[in-house]
């Protein structure tokens, strides 16, 4: 099993604000901007997103604040943004578990991914790290593997909560494997790391971004990246398919979005701004720290992108037999 985002940048397809649609170049936005993110302060997006808006923000002139509403694997959050005025002063910053993974969930959402938001722009894939505590005597995926063979469902995992990438990751990673891991939900990817490094559950799967103030601390160990080659800047840490699971691959991506309705001139501004933001150097070598590749896409394309991975991973959920547990 295989999953790795490959998508085309549209840097080049920015447009600006259209004054056609009725908004004067010049008067918008005049007021602070809400990014309201489904996730815990510290998860990979909600890195990302702080990284990047920062940007957009002096760029700007004024100010975007980031709200966590976290819960419920992105559930509530992003009810809050399908909700808001679509005025352009809300938006919201999602991962793709939230757009994509998470309906398969839930026989009755309060929102749907394709009718209640427009789609701004994928602004970044996220890289992962396999980890554990730092006094754990697993040193690789494949010492993983064979401690759930021995004792299988003895092994916990933990995750940003049912239906999370985490979540979905791990259980993919259990199923290439043939063995069986107890899973641990969270109320955040944020807290599952620490509940790792407190040795609370034996392992997690998470963004780079997530993870890296705990390895730095000496408190989690990287013990595989699950890409297709070793990373740049953990050229010693080994991929999981040379570590123990030769074929197991995992990342994630991180995009914006905005209420349905608002304006489409807002909405090509934001994208014209995020792309702006992704250009710029100092962006560019954050994100690398983070296990960030950044992309930027026209709206057009991103929409193509949640079509496509929603019936991808409707398809994939049901034939894994994985569930919210």
């Amino acid at each position: 099993m295989q999953r790795r985002l490959v998508i085309q940048s549209g840097l080049g397809a920015a447009t600006g604000l259209l004054v056609g649609d009725g908004w004067a170049q010049n008067a918008y936005p005049n007021k602070p901007i809400k990014m309201i993110i489904p996730l815990a302060a510290g998860s990979a997006v909600d890195s990302a997103a702080r990284i990047v808006s920062q940007k957009m923000a002096v760029n700007l002139g004024v100010g975007i604040a980031i709200d966590n509403q976290a819960g419920a694997a992105g559930l509530i959050g992003a009810e809050r943004v399908a909700k808001s005025a679509p005025d352009g002063y809300t938006l919201g910053g999602f991962n793709d578990s939230i757009m994509t993974m998470l309906p398969s969930f839930h026989s009755k959402m309060p929102w749907d991914i394709l009718k209640d938001f427009e789609p701004v722009s994928l602004v970044a894939t996220i890289e992962w790290a396999l980890v554990v505590p730092s006094d754990s005597p697993i040193k690789t995926a494949a010492d993983l593997i064979d401690a759930a063979r021995k004792a299988p469902g003895k092994i916990n995992y933990g995750s940003g909560g049912n239906g999370s990438p985490q979540h979905i990751a791990m259980a993919l990673f259990a199923m290439q494997a043939g063995i069986q891991l107890t899973h641990v939900p969270y109320k955040g990817a944020t807290q599952a790391a620490v509940g790792t490094a407190a040795n609370e559950v034996q392992t997690c799967l998470q963004g780079i971004a997530t993870v890296s103030p705990l390895v730095k601390a000496g408190k989690l160990r990287i013990v595989g990246i699950p890409a297709l080659k070793r990373l740049p800047q953990f050229a010693d840490i080994p991929t999981v398919a040379e570590s123990g699971l030769p074929g197991y691959e995992m990342n994630s991506w991180f995009a914006v979005m905005a209420p349905a309705g608002t304006p489409k001139a807002i909405i090509d501004k934001y994208q014209s701004e995020i792309v702006k933001a992704l250009a710029d150097a100092g962006v560019k070598e954050q994100f690398a720290a983070q296990g960030l590749t950044p992309l930027g896409t026209t709206p057009a394309e991103l929409a193509v992108l949640l079509k496509n991975q929603l019936n991808r991973y409707t398809k994939l959920i049901r034939e894994a037999g994985i569930t919210a547990s």
